[in-house]
């Protein structure tokens, strides 16, 4: 699959939550710890940039997996661990 746009260049780090206040917000498309997205559990989250260079804030996170295209983030961002299969509580009911 072919990407295309202005996400074409964009990629993405998945790391634990402990380690947002190593990242320095001037190097990444975020604006600040309190607008990351989380996992469901809240334990991870991500930071996304432009270009093959990785911010060195994010090549010194311990925790990190990635990079990510665009495209591989989408799949994983829809899996449960991102996404909560029950948001409004009703399973079971």
């Amino acid at each position: 699959m072919q990407e295309t746009g202005i996400y074409e260049n964009r990629e993405f780090m998945i790391f634990n939550v402990s380690e947002l206040n190593q990242i320095n917000f001037n190097e990444v498309l975020e604006t600040s710890a309190d607008t990351v997205r989380k996992s469901v559990d809240e334990t991870k989250t991500f930071v996304k940039w432009d270009g093959a260079t990785i911010p060195q804030c994010v090549q010194n996170l311990t925790t990190k997996e990635g990079p990510y295209t665009y495209t591989e983030i989408l799949t994983i961002l829809a899996t449960p661990e991102w996404t909560d299969p029950d948001p409004f509580g009703q399973r079971g009911v």
